[in-house]
C-alpha cells in the first residue's frame, strides 16, 4: 500500500488497551486519566479480525502498544492468534518492563519476535519518581528473562530532555551495551504543540519516511500521531477505515488535540 506521497504503508501498532501500571511524568498526570469504557474497546477477535485485513492488503509489520500491553487480561492469547496469520514478518511489543518476569516466557511461546522495553534510568529512586512509584529491579529482572528467553533484538527506549544526553542516559546505554541491547533516544514530544524529532537509533518522527498506521484500543485507525484524523473500524469496516486513514495520512505530522501517549502509544 502507498499513500499519497509514495511512502510504502507496511506498519501496524495497535493499542490494545489504554490501562498502564505505572504513571509516567511525560505521560500522563499523577492522578491518573479517565479510561476508556470496557464495553468500548474492542474485542482480540476485532483486532485479529482487523489484523488479517490490514496484511491482506499490504501490512506485514505489526507492534503492540498501549497504556501497557500486559495489563489486559489475556492478551497473550492475542499474541498467539496474530503470531499465527501468514504475511507477518515481524510481531514486536512496547512495553514498560514491569511484568517481564512472568510473561516472557508465555510470549515467546505464542510467537512474539521481539521488544521494546521503557528504560530512563538505572537509579531506584530517580525511576520511581520517573514512574511515580515503579520498581526498576523489576524491569532488570524482567529484561534478564527475556534475554534468556531468546527474544532479539531487544530496544530500549530512553525518553531524554535534551541531544546532550544525561547522566540517567549514560548510565542506561552502558547498561545496554554490556547486554546486547539497542538502545533509542525519544526527545520529549508535545502533542499539543506539535513538538517532536527524529527518534535517535530509529525512525519514528521522521515524516518522510513514515511507514504507520496505529489502531486505538476503542477502534479508530490513525495515519498519523500528531495529527486528530482517526476513522472508526466498527463504523466503516477494516478495509474502508484504512483505505481512508492511507489516503488521508498527511505528509508531515502537525499537532493534535485529540490523541494522548498512554493511549496511543509512541
Amino acid at each position: 500500500m502507498k499513500d499519497l506521497f509514495q511512502r510504502t504503508i507496511n506498519y501496524l501498532r495497535i493499542s490494545v488497551t489504554d490501562k498502564c501500571n505505572l504513571r509516567c511524568q511525560y505521560c500522563m498526570p499523577a492522578e491518573g486519566v479517565e479510561l476508556i469504557k470496557h464495553d468500548d474497546l474492542l474485542s482480540f477477535e476485532e483486532i485479529a479480525d482487523f489484523t488479517r485485513t490490514a496484511v491482506e492488503m499490504g501490512i506485514n509489520k505489526v507492534r503492540f502498544t498501549g497504556g501497557e500491553p500486559l495489563v489486559r487480561r489475556g492478551f497473550v492469547s492475542l499474541v498467539e492468534t496474530i503470531s499465527k496469520i501468514e504475511g507477518i514478518k515481524d510481531l514486536a511489543m512496547s512495553t514498560n518492563g514491569i511484568l517481564l518476569d512472568k510473561f516472557s516466557k508465555p510470549l515467546k511461546e505464542a510467537g512474539l519476535h521481539r521488544l521494546n522495553v521503557s528504560l530512563d534510568t538505572l537509579d531506584p529512586d530517580r525511576y520511581r519518581e520517573i514512574t511515580r512509584g515503579g520498581d526498576v529491579t523489576k524491569v532488570l529482572e524482567g529484561l534478564e528473562i527475556a534475554k534468556k528467553e531468546g527474544f532479539s533484538p531487544i530496544k530500549i527506549n530512553t525518553v531524554v530532555n535534551e541531544r546532550q544526553h544525561g547522566a540517567d542516559a549514560k548510565m542506561v546505554e552502558a547498561y545496554a551495551q554490556k547486554n546486547g541491547f539497542f538502545i533509542r533516544y525519544i526527545m520529549r514530544m508535545d502533542l499539543e504543540k506539535g513538538e517532536f524529532w527524529t527518534v535517535e537509533g530509529g525512525d519514528g518522527g521522521n515524516c518522510s519516511i513514515c511507514n504507520r498506521l496505529r489502531l486505538t484500543s476503542n477502534g479508530l485507525i490513525k495515519p498519523c500521531l500528531f495529527s486528530d484524523l482517526g476513522y472508526n473500524v466498527r463504523e466503516l469496516g477494516a478495509r474502508e477505515a484504512i483505505l481512508q486513514a492511507i489516503t488521508n495520512k498527511p505528509k508531515a505530522g502537525t499537532e493534535s488535540h485529540t490523541n494522548s501517549f498512554y493511549a496511543v502509544g509512541g
